[in-house]
Protein backbone atom coordinates (compact mmCIF):
# COMPACT_ATOMS: atom_id res chain seq x y z
CA UNK A 1 0.00 0.00 0.00
CA UNK A 2 1.35 3.39 -0.62
CA UNK A 3 2.59 4.81 2.58
CA UNK A 4 2.60 8.28 3.87
CA UNK A 5 6.55 7.97 4.23
CA UNK A 6 6.99 10.50 1.12
CA UNK A 7 5.02 11.43 -2.00
CA UNK A 8 7.49 9.53 -4.45
CA UNK A 9 5.12 6.43 -3.86
CA UNK A 10 2.50 8.17 -5.12
CA UNK A 11 4.47 9.69 -8.77
CA UNK A 12 5.46 5.95 -9.03
CA UNK A 13 2.23 4.75 -8.60
CA UNK A 14 0.85 7.32 -11.21
CA UNK A 15 3.45 5.88 -13.60
CA UNK A 16 2.77 2.66 -13.04
CA UNK A 17 -0.78 3.43 -13.98
CA UNK A 18 -0.41 5.06 -16.79
CA UNK A 19 -1.13 2.54 -19.21
CA UNK A 20 -4.83 1.98 -17.66
CA UNK A 21 -6.39 5.20 -16.03
CA UNK A 22 -4.31 8.05 -18.23
CA UNK A 23 -4.64 10.01 -21.85
CA UNK A 24 -4.45 7.46 -24.34
CA UNK A 25 -5.49 9.40 -27.05
CA UNK A 26 -4.96 6.72 -29.63
CA UNK A 27 -7.04 3.55 -29.95
CA UNK A 28 -8.50 1.11 -32.32
CA UNK A 29 -10.98 2.49 -34.83
CA UNK A 30 -14.39 2.38 -35.20
CA UNK A 31 -14.27 -0.36 -38.00
CA UNK A 32 -11.69 -2.49 -35.31
CA UNK A 33 -13.84 -1.90 -32.92
CA UNK A 34 -16.66 -3.70 -35.30
CA UNK A 35 -14.55 -6.62 -36.41
CA UNK A 36 -14.05 -7.38 -32.56
CA UNK A 37 -16.09 -10.69 -32.21
CA UNK A 38 -19.23 -9.14 -33.49
CA UNK A 39 -20.78 -12.52 -33.33
CA UNK A 40 -19.79 -13.60 -30.05
CA UNK A 41 -23.03 -15.34 -28.47
CA UNK A 42 -25.22 -13.66 -25.98
CA UNK A 43 -24.42 -10.74 -23.63
CA UNK A 44 -20.76 -11.56 -24.02
CA UNK A 45 -19.42 -9.21 -26.68
CA UNK A 46 -15.74 -8.42 -26.24
CA UNK A 47 -16.32 -5.72 -28.31
CA UNK A 48 -17.80 -3.90 -26.33
CA UNK A 49 -15.38 -3.56 -23.69
CA UNK A 50 -12.73 -2.35 -26.26
CA UNK A 51 -15.48 0.39 -27.52
CA UNK A 52 -15.35 1.41 -23.33
CA UNK A 53 -11.69 1.34 -23.42
CA UNK A 54 -11.43 3.68 -26.43
CA UNK A 55 -13.95 5.98 -24.87
CA UNK A 56 -12.37 6.19 -21.75
CA UNK A 57 -9.28 7.26 -23.48
CA UNK A 58 -10.74 10.00 -25.11
CA UNK A 59 -12.22 11.26 -21.95
CA UNK A 60 -8.87 10.71 -20.65
CA UNK A 61 -7.29 12.81 -22.99
CA UNK A 62 -9.91 15.87 -23.09
CA UNK A 63 -10.00 16.05 -19.25
CA UNK A 64 -6.95 14.62 -17.99
CA UNK A 65 -6.25 10.55 -17.29
CA UNK A 66 -7.56 10.45 -13.60
CA UNK A 67 -10.44 12.62 -13.52
CA UNK A 68 -11.49 10.04 -16.58
CA UNK A 69 -10.16 7.84 -14.37
CA UNK A 70 -12.92 8.57 -11.71
CA UNK A 71 -15.58 8.50 -13.77
CA UNK A 72 -15.46 5.02 -14.91
CA UNK A 73 -14.14 3.30 -12.04
CA UNK A 74 -16.55 1.07 -9.83
CA UNK A 75 -16.85 1.63 -6.29
CA UNK A 76 -13.72 0.61 -4.28
CA UNK A 77 -12.17 -0.19 -7.64
CA UNK A 78 -8.58 -0.54 -6.96
CA UNK A 79 -5.27 0.51 -8.24
CA UNK A 80 -1.95 -1.99 -8.32
CA UNK A 81 1.23 0.18 -7.78
CA UNK A 82 4.54 -0.52 -6.39
CA UNK A 83 3.30 -1.15 -2.84
CA UNK A 84 0.39 -3.05 -3.55
CA UNK A 85 -3.08 -2.23 -4.46
CA UNK A 86 -4.66 0.82 -2.92
CA UNK A 87 -8.55 1.98 -3.04
CA UNK A 88 -8.64 5.09 -6.59
CA UNK A 89 -11.06 7.02 -4.26
CA UNK A 90 -8.38 7.38 -1.63
CA UNK A 91 -5.85 8.80 -3.73
CA UNK A 92 -7.57 9.99 -6.67
CA UNK A 93 -7.37 13.45 -5.72
CA UNK A 94 -3.07 13.20 -5.94
CA UNK A 95 -3.30 11.84 -8.67
CA UNK A 96 -5.27 13.75 -10.36
CA UNK A 97 -2.98 16.81 -9.43
CA UNK A 98 0.33 14.58 -11.26
CA UNK A 99 1.13 15.43 -14.96
CA UNK A 100 0.97 11.99 -16.82
CA UNK A 101 -0.04 11.17 -20.01
CA UNK A 102 0.44 7.81 -21.86
CA UNK A 103 -1.44 6.32 -25.40
CA UNK A 104 -2.73 2.62 -24.87
CA UNK A 105 -4.60 0.32 -27.05
CA UNK A 106 -6.22 -3.48 -25.69
CA UNK A 107 -4.93 -6.32 -27.42
CA UNK A 108 -6.87 -9.07 -25.43
CA UNK A 109 -10.58 -9.17 -24.19
CA UNK A 110 -11.47 -12.33 -22.21
CA UNK A 111 -15.09 -12.50 -20.86
CA UNK A 112 -17.33 -14.35 -18.74
CA UNK A 113 -20.00 -16.61 -20.60
CA UNK A 114 -22.92 -14.12 -18.69
CA UNK A 115 -20.75 -11.03 -19.84
CA UNK A 116 -20.67 -9.74 -16.33
CA UNK A 117 -17.16 -9.77 -16.22
CA UNK A 118 -13.94 -8.85 -18.30
CA UNK A 119 -10.64 -8.28 -18.42
CA UNK A 120 -8.43 -6.35 -21.38
CA UNK A 121 -4.88 -6.69 -21.86
CA UNK A 122 -2.92 -3.99 -23.37
CA UNK A 123 0.25 -2.26 -24.53
CA UNK A 124 0.99 1.57 -23.86
CA UNK A 125 3.74 3.85 -24.04
CA UNK A 126 4.37 6.47 -21.89
CA UNK A 127 5.50 10.30 -22.02
CA UNK A 128 8.59 9.63 -21.93
CA UNK A 129 8.56 7.16 -24.89
CA UNK A 130 8.58 3.79 -23.44
CA UNK A 131 6.64 1.26 -23.28
CA UNK A 132 4.83 -1.64 -21.63
CA UNK A 133 1.60 -3.99 -20.21
CA UNK A 134 -1.57 -3.43 -18.49
CA UNK A 135 -4.57 -5.19 -17.52
CA UNK A 136 -7.69 -3.77 -16.43
CA UNK A 137 -10.64 -5.63 -14.89
CA UNK A 138 -14.57 -4.71 -15.84
CA UNK A 139 -17.72 -5.13 -14.36
CA UNK A 140 -21.31 -4.93 -15.92
CA UNK A 141 -23.02 -2.60 -13.84
CA UNK A 142 -26.59 -2.31 -12.95
CA UNK A 143 -27.70 0.05 -16.02
CA UNK A 144 -25.81 -2.74 -17.83
CA UNK A 145 -22.84 -0.32 -18.60
CA UNK A 146 -19.05 -1.10 -17.68
CA UNK A 147 -16.84 0.12 -14.55
CA UNK A 148 -13.39 -0.63 -14.09
CA UNK A 149 -12.76 -2.42 -10.37
CA UNK A 150 -9.46 -2.99 -10.79
CA UNK A 151 -5.96 -1.48 -12.89
CA UNK A 152 -2.10 -2.56 -13.10
CA UNK A 153 0.84 -1.83 -15.66
CA UNK A 154 4.47 -2.20 -15.49
CA UNK A 155 7.40 -1.42 -18.20
CA UNK A 156 8.77 -3.44 -20.22
CA UNK A 157 12.44 -4.46 -18.36
CA UNK A 158 14.16 -4.06 -20.32
CA UNK A 159 13.14 -1.89 -22.68
CA UNK A 160 13.24 -2.94 -26.83
CA UNK A 161 15.81 -0.89 -28.69
CA UNK A 162 14.61 2.15 -30.47
CA UNK A 163 13.53 1.94 -33.96
CA UNK A 164 15.80 3.27 -36.74
CA UNK A 165 14.85 6.28 -37.87
CA UNK A 166 12.92 6.48 -41.19
CA UNK A 167 14.92 7.19 -44.18
CA UNK A 168 13.66 8.66 -47.38
CA UNK A 169 13.16 6.19 -50.12
CA UNK A 170 11.88 3.16 -46.90
CA UNK A 171 8.73 1.83 -47.40
CA UNK A 172 7.33 1.50 -43.99
CA UNK A 173 4.60 -1.35 -43.68
CA UNK A 174 2.09 0.11 -40.53
CA UNK A 175 0.61 -2.97 -38.61
CA UNK A 176 -2.32 -4.29 -38.95
CA UNK A 177 -4.89 -3.58 -35.74
CA UNK A 178 -5.53 -7.13 -34.09
CA UNK A 179 -7.85 -7.68 -30.60
CA UNK A 180 -8.11 -11.39 -29.25
CA UNK A 181 -11.77 -11.67 -27.94
CA UNK A 182 -12.39 -14.79 -25.76
CA UNK A 183 -15.61 -15.59 -24.56
CA UNK A 184 -16.11 -18.50 -21.88
CA UNK A 185 -18.59 -21.11 -23.08
CA UNK A 186 -21.60 -21.33 -21.59
CA UNK A 187 -22.80 -24.90 -20.04
CA UNK A 188 -25.70 -26.64 -21.41
CA UNK A 189 -28.64 -27.12 -19.65
CA UNK A 190 -28.25 -29.20 -16.68
CA UNK A 191 -24.27 -28.87 -16.68
CA UNK A 192 -21.93 -28.16 -13.94
CA UNK A 193 -18.34 -26.70 -14.69
CA UNK A 194 -15.79 -28.06 -12.92
CA UNK A 195 -14.10 -26.14 -10.30
CA UNK A 196 -10.97 -23.89 -11.81
CA UNK A 197 -7.45 -25.27 -10.38
CA UNK A 198 -7.10 -24.83 -7.39
CA UNK A 199 -4.45 -21.87 -6.72
CA UNK A 200 -3.01 -20.16 -3.57
CA UNK A 201 -4.30 -16.85 -2.29
CA UNK A 202 -1.11 -15.63 -0.16
CA UNK A 203 -1.35 -13.98 3.29
CA UNK A 204 -1.61 -10.47 4.49
CA UNK A 205 -3.63 -9.10 1.65
CA UNK A 206 -1.05 -9.74 -0.74
CA UNK A 207 -3.08 -11.42 -3.37
CA UNK A 208 -6.67 -12.14 -3.67
CA UNK A 209 -8.84 -14.00 -6.45
CA UNK A 210 -12.74 -13.61 -7.77
CA UNK A 211 -14.60 -15.82 -9.30
CA UNK A 212 -17.56 -14.44 -11.81
CA UNK A 213 -21.05 -15.57 -10.98
CA UNK A 214 -21.70 -17.75 -13.41
CA UNK A 215 -18.33 -19.49 -12.47
CA UNK A 216 -16.69 -19.32 -15.99
CA UNK A 217 -14.09 -16.77 -15.97
CA UNK A 218 -11.65 -16.61 -12.32
CA UNK A 219 -9.12 -14.25 -12.07
CA UNK A 220 -6.39 -13.24 -9.62
CA UNK A 221 -3.43 -10.95 -8.25
CA UNK A 222 -0.58 -11.28 -5.98
CA UNK A 223 1.97 -8.30 -4.82
CA UNK A 224 5.66 -10.15 -4.87
CA UNK A 225 8.02 -9.78 -2.22
CA UNK A 226 9.86 -8.28 -4.97
CA UNK A 227 7.76 -5.98 -5.71
CA UNK A 228 6.55 -7.95 -8.67
CA UNK A 229 2.18 -7.44 -9.71
CA UNK A 230 1.54 -10.79 -10.70
CA UNK A 231 -2.21 -11.17 -12.44
CA UNK A 232 -3.59 -14.13 -13.85
CA UNK A 233 -7.29 -14.86 -15.75
CA UNK A 234 -8.45 -18.39 -16.45
CA UNK A 235 -11.37 -18.77 -18.43
CA UNK A 236 -13.85 -21.94 -18.77
CA UNK A 237 -13.54 -23.34 -22.51
CA UNK A 238 -15.31 -26.29 -24.36
CA UNK A 239 -15.35 -28.43 -21.12
CA UNK A 240 -11.69 -27.59 -19.64
CA UNK A 241 -10.58 -24.35 -18.12
CA UNK A 242 -7.90 -22.42 -20.33
CA UNK A 243 -5.21 -19.61 -19.21
CA UNK A 244 -6.65 -16.29 -21.26
CA UNK A 245 -3.81 -13.69 -19.26
CA UNK A 246 -0.72 -13.81 -17.41
CA UNK A 247 1.56 -11.14 -16.59
CA UNK A 248 4.08 -9.97 -14.25
CA UNK A 249 4.73 -6.43 -14.45
CA UNK A 250 7.38 -4.79 -12.76
CA UNK A 251 7.36 -1.57 -10.31
CA UNK A 252 9.08 1.54 -11.32
CA UNK A 253 11.79 2.80 -9.02
CA UNK A 254 11.16 4.98 -6.29
CA UNK A 255 14.64 6.72 -6.48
Amino acid sequence: MIRARSAVAIIALSATLAACSSGRPRGPSTAVINRVLATAPGAAQPSTIVAVEVAYARDASARGQFVAGADFAAPGALIHGSDGPVVFATIASALQASDISSEWEPRAVVMSCDGALALSQGRFVDQDGKVGNYVTTWVRQSDNSYKWTYDVAGLDDPQPPPRAPIEDGDIVVTSIDSIEGLVATCPRAGESIPAPPAIPIGEDGAADAQLSRDGTLRWRWEHRADGVKYVTADYYYQGGWVTAIEESLASPPEG
